[in-house]
């Protein structure tokens, strides 16, 4: 599972896979609709009657991005057709317009001519029913559409325009569809199909010995026929090779806010990693409504039935949380506004949403045992609160936070203030970070109490000084209590948490826990207090991966996508996010840029194990460092930018101080 290149602006998303498939197309909102749903838009070559499919093993492929864009570079060849491409792919930063570049070169010593093919497998709004595949003469190119979809298809190659194509049904009576149809080099230039159907069109090039010429193709997505035609009319004015040019230096002039002289001592590819990542945080974000999808690679559906992508409360704030420290809060303030829009009238979010902003499938039950109890993860409230101080303290944006206090802050902390057990002044039961388990949590009453802290200040700049005491005083009651029964004297660490047994009593888990982080992250003790270091120290030694790939698992014995049951060599699965955790725990803790050593051994793990374009994956194999889970997850990347954002900022103020002295 993973999408190594993704591509988008924000509306249009396109994913691809390793052999150069379009495997994803989302529109309108990222992550919302699926219109190919891991199905196969392909590209083929044929020349000297052969014919190869982009995803035959005889293709060598490098696949990568344009330095500092969001703009495809693909290096192919197959030595028995004698071809070479040099690929780039883009999304234009604005508008619904997908580009290709092709430049094709014939390797063989004598003239010949390549026709290429481009497969259009969509199920429109995510269903194969009632699509539309048509061919039209006057704009010379092929479209699907059905109620308020277009997708159309069209290219220049080497200045002329379609060859053939052809459209027909596909996976229904017996038909494989179209892409059968080009494998013989030729196409029916059959006009129209409708139900579930598919379309093919073709290019023609005739190439001298070792010449090189150059392919255009193009998507345009509209909501209606004169949309899809203005686009692809803009295409042809402007020129795709003009258009990419752009989109190029779009993207370029975005990710370089922050001079390449400020990222420390970092090495280039660390750098590199933390530009692929904010562009990468980029394409995931949906522009529409503010979601923040935790990832969109569909493989996943394999396996669970269901998807990533989905707005995460707290994948969306933890993002969030990284753009603004990066510098792009433009980005992510509309993720303020979902938020605010999704809140419950009790004052709580729910476990996740659709990009559309409604609510999204869950696995929290209403009742348990016989008991009813709130569907939540508490922590999952808190961190948009967390997430709207640090919008604050970055921006002093004082009218959007009275705004956002009236809105989201204070009927979430109000409910979290009500939401206490008196006798521990601890959170009561809700969902872990996990989703897996309900009870007291280390972790989540370490958000809550950031929360509830940032609240109080909220409330004192706006002036409601019976809310500033009301919050501030159940954030202390919440520290009192984290530290009074969430710590284990005999073990000298901090536990997970407390589990809710049937009967509603609790019980102590002491489970080896990596987001046990929080208390430091969220300031509920120092990084130096020797609680935390002897908690964090646990961690590093006993959920460290014991093989060659290494990283941080998530809990002991950790069972999502298990590959080992020898828990001592193996704890669980090493995580990109959990292993970073433990690098900002070295960067808090260090009184010297010589203590910084060991974060920067563990960002250079993870850039390590990043995939050969940049995309970080959710979790790694134990024995092989291939991705698990789905790539990229956004939260991945986000954990990247905000652990190197702590490292330079951290290094800095070490060296201001070495040249004081």
């Amino acid at each position: 599972m993973a999408r190594p290149l993704v591509l988008g602006n924000g509306q249009l998303l396109v994913n691809f896979d390793a052999s150069l498939n379009i495997r994803d197309l989302y529109f309108p909102y990222v992550g919302q609709l699926n219109h190919i749903g891991g199905h196969y838009c392909s590209f083929g070559i044929w020349t000297d009657n052969q014919f190869s499919w982009c995803y035959d093993s005889q293709w060598e492929k490098k696949l990568a991005y344009v330095k500092e864009t969001l703009v495809s570079e693909v290096h192919a060849r197959h030595q028995g057709m004698q071809l070479e491409l040099l690929i780039n792919d883009a999304v234009h930063f604005t508008d619904n317009i997908y580009l290709k570049k092709m430049q094709i070169k014939n390797l063989a010593r004598h003239q010949r001519e390549v026709r290429v093919f481009f497969t259009h497998d969509f199920s429109i709004d995510e269903s194969e029913v009632a699509d539309t595949a048509v061919y039209n003469p006057e704009i010379s190119a092929v479209y699907h559409y059905k109620r308020n979809r277009y997708f159309l298809a069209n290219g220049r190659a080497d200045g002329e325009r379609i060859f053939e194509f052809t459209t027909g049904v596909k996976r229904f009576g017996g038909a494989e569809g179209t892409w059968r149809d080009a494998e013989d080099g030729r196409l029916a230039n059959n006009p129209i199909a409708q139900g579930s159907v598919d379309s093919t069109i073709s290019f023609r090039l005739h190439l001298g010995a070792g010449e090189e010429k150059t392919l255009y193709y193009w998507i345009v997505v509209g909501k209606n026929y004169q949309e899809m035609l203005d686009l692809d009319g803009y295409v042809v004015d402007r020129t795709p090779g003009q258009l990419i040019d752009r989109i190029d230096t779009f993207w370029r002039t975005w990710v370089n806010k922050r001079d390449d002289h400020s990222f420390a001592n970092l090495p280039q590819n660390a750098v590199d990693l933390y530009k692929r990542s904010l562009l990468i945080m980029r394409t995931q974000i949906d522009r529409n409504m503010g979601a923040i999808i935790a990832a969109n690679d569909s493989e996943i559906l394999h396996y669970n039935r269901d998807h990533y992508s989905y707005m995460w409360p707290r994948d969306g704030a933890l993002v969030a949380m990284a753009a603004i420290h990066a510098g792009y809060h433009e980005m992510i303030k509309q993720f303020f506004y979902f938020c605010e829009n999704s809140i419950t009238d009790k004052g709580f979010l729910l476990h996740k949403y659709n990009p559309d902003g409604s609510v999204g499938s869950s696995w929290h039950p209403w009742v348990e045992h016989g008991r009813p109890q709130l569907p939540i993860q508490e922590d999952e409230t808190a961190l948009v609160i967390c997430a709207l101080w640090d919008y604050y303290e970055y921006q002093s944006d004082l009218t959007f936070i009275q705004f956002c206090y009236r809105g989201f802050v204070k009927p979430a902390a109000d409910f979290m203030v009500n939401y206490i057990d008196d006798d521990l002044n601890l959170p009561l039961p809700s969902y872990d970070l996990w989703e897996e388990r309900r009870g007291i949590f280390t972790y989540t009453s370490s958000t809550i109490y950031y929360a509830l802290k940032a609240a109080s200040r909220f409330a004192e700049i706006l002036g409601e000084n019976d809310k500033f005491q009301a919050y501030a005083e159940a954030a202390k009651a919440i520290q009192s209590g984290i530290v009074t029964h969430l710590y284990d004297e005999k073990l000298g660490r901090f536990i997970r948490g407390l589990i809710v047994k049937p009967d509603g009593s609790y019980e102590r888990d002491t489970t080896l826990e990596s987001s046990c982080w929080a208390l430091f992250a969220f300031g509920v003790l120092p990084a130096n207090d020797e609680r935390i270091v002897r908690t964090m120290r646990a961690i590093e030694e006993g959920l460290w991966v014991k093989t060659k790939v290494g990283g941080i698992a998530r809990y002991t014995d950790d069972y999502y996508f298990q590959k080992s049951k020898d828990i001592d060599l193996i704890p669980g699965n090493p995580w990109l996010i959990c292993t970073l955790w433990l690098a900002q725990w070295h960067i808090a803790k260090a009184s010297a840029v010589e203590e910084l050593e060991r974060a920067l051994e563990l960002i250079l793990w993870a850039e390590r194990y990043c995939l050969g374009t940049g995309v970080l994956s959710e979790q790694l194999h134990p024995y092989t460092g291939e991705p698990i889970s789905v790539a990229p997850l956004t939260w991945s990347h986000a954990t990247y930018v905000a652990t190197v954002n702590e490292y330079v900022k951290k290094y800095k103020e070490l060296t201001e101080i070495t040249c004081q002295w």
